[in-house]
């Protein structure tokens, strides 16, 4: 490693230990259901229901969108990033993993980059461009994906780097899907 990106390491490696240190009993439980992606399904229905309700003739295109995004942001975060940069998760660094406070399992061998990050960022940008006409209380789907990836620091999962360069993987894949629904599928559905 050169000196620069060893450096930005242990830098990382500091303030994740830094952030996961702040738990207590009662916030343990707290990210315990926030951070669990099941938690989220009755968001995600009202979400679709949204789509439907608003959007009808365009529904389908925004709703295969949306899907899109969130598939290709955790395709590239799981399959291509995790498998090549092979970071380990900090509860499964042997350098730290001794100090991790972790509320939950740890999960996967590797985190670099978080799926949770970038496919909430994925979700929160696609659904904020392609609602803003008709649902303008869109941009509280940020707030939502910035808590939901952080949570994942706390919990003991993911570095702060993993949920950076998760969260533009996600704004990234978003970009590209709906730049293809503005392009091909609006035309075709309208």
């Amino acid at each position: 490693m050169t000196p620069a990106i060893e450096a930005l390491v242990q830098a990382d490696q500091q303030l994740f230990l830094t952030l996961n240190g702040l738990h207590t009993p009662w916030a343990d439980r707290i990210m315990e259901v926030f951070t669990y992606k099941f938690t989220w399904i009755p968001m995600y229905l009202f979400l679709i229901y949204v789509i439907v309700w608003e959007y009808r003739k365009q529904a389908i295109g925004i709703l295969l969108s949306v899907i899109a995004a969130i598939g290709l942001a955790d395709q590239i975060a799981s399959g291509v990033f995790k498998p090549y940069f092979a970071r380990l998760r900090p509860c499964h660094d042997p350098e730290i993993g001794s100090l991790v406070h972790v509320v939950d399992g740890c999960g996967g061998q590797y985190g670099f980059v978080s799926s949770h990050a970038s496919t909430a960022f994925a979700l929160a940008l696609t659904f904020q461009v392609l609602t803003a006409g008709r649902f303008k209380g869109a941009s509280w789907l940020f707030f939502w994906a910035i808590v939901y990836s952080l949570s994942r620091v706390y919990v003991g999962v993911h570095y702060p780097a993993d949920i950076l360069v998760g969260a533009i993987v996600g704004i990234l894949s978003g970009t590209i899907c709906i730049l293809l629904y503005k392009n091909v599928l609006q035309q075709k559905l309208s």
